[in-house]
């Protein structure tokens, strides 16, 4: 008859659960993974099923029960590293929304919006557009199977244990944020520039010839200038967002990194 102890059942447990909530965190933060337009309910069975076929990869789990107060301690710990691993990512598209944004500002689109079930609200025109690409993008050049990847990789990288992550990855989290206007501006700046250059020629106009009307003229001219400068801006937003996605794993890794607790010190002999 086949009988299983308490010890071995806890170790069965702890070897599934560990890795299913680091796995679950980055399905819930992750781009693509995260999309509200796909229920809940699915996303939790597709983190389930590839939570599964992964584990036999995993490295072996800390012998902790996981009903225990340390056991629960670790299963909060690893939801949080795996939302951080993706929140990473999703910084990268945070900052394309904001290139669509300032873009969508400065032509004149700003009042056209469209409900984004992704971001749950209601958002730019240009903004749902130029996503939608990163998005078609991180698909093509098959991100969402790097960052599965990535996560198989980061319990290597950070094992799962009982020791607490050094502040330092959360501060540098925190620091990556900040990111997202200087690369959203960065990515703009092109077509800003041609809007810059209409809107001062339509000045210079309106200066000389007072009698034209600015708002029957300078629409038009804007959103022209700016459609002008998003279709030379597309011919070269795939190479960008390939060194965004590069950097943002390396990022990823950069995180992991300075989250993983210090080595203990060897004492002097």
């Amino acid at each position: 008859m086949l009988s299983v102890t308490a010890a071995q059942l806890d170790a069965w447990l702890a070897a599934a659960a560990f890795p299913l909530a680091r796995l679950l965190g980055l399905f819930a933060a992750a781009p693509i993974f995260s999309n509200r337009g796909m229920p809940v309910r699915v996303r939790l069975a597709a983190g389930l099923a590839v939570g599964i076929a992964l584990l036999p990869a995993m490295p072996p789990m800390p012998e902790v029960a996981p009903n225990s107060g340390i056991g629960l301690a670790i299963f909060g710990q690893q939801i949080f590293i795996g939302v951080a691993v993706g929140f990473m990512m999703r910084l990268v598209f945070a900052a394309v929304d904001t290139a669509g944004a300032l873009i969508g500002m400065q032509m004149g689109l700003s009042f056209a919006i469209f409900f984004d079930p992704d971001a749950g609200g209601q958002t730019a025109v240009l903004s749902d557009f130029l996503s939608l690409i990163a998005t078609l993008l991180f698909l093509a050049v098959n991100g969402h199977l790097l960052m599965i990847e990535v996560l198989v990789r980061s319990f290597e990288w950070l094992p799962v244990g009982a020791e607490v992550v050094r502040a330092q990855g959360w501060g540098y989290i925190a620091r990556a944020g900040a990111t997202v206007f200087a690369t959203g501006l960065l990515l703009s700046l092109p077509v800003l520039g041609i809007l810059l250059v209409a809107n001062i020629s339509l000045g210079v106009l309106t200066r000389a010839a007072p009698q034209l009307n600015l708002f029957a003229v300078g629409f038009p001219v804007t959103l022209t200038a700016g459609f002008i400068g998003v279709l030379l801006f597309m011919t070269n937003f795939a190479p960008v967002l390939q060194s965004l996605f590069e950097r943002g794993f390396d990022d990823i890794g950069h995180m992991l990194e300075l989250l993983a607790p210090l080595p203990p010190a060897v004492p002097p002999r």
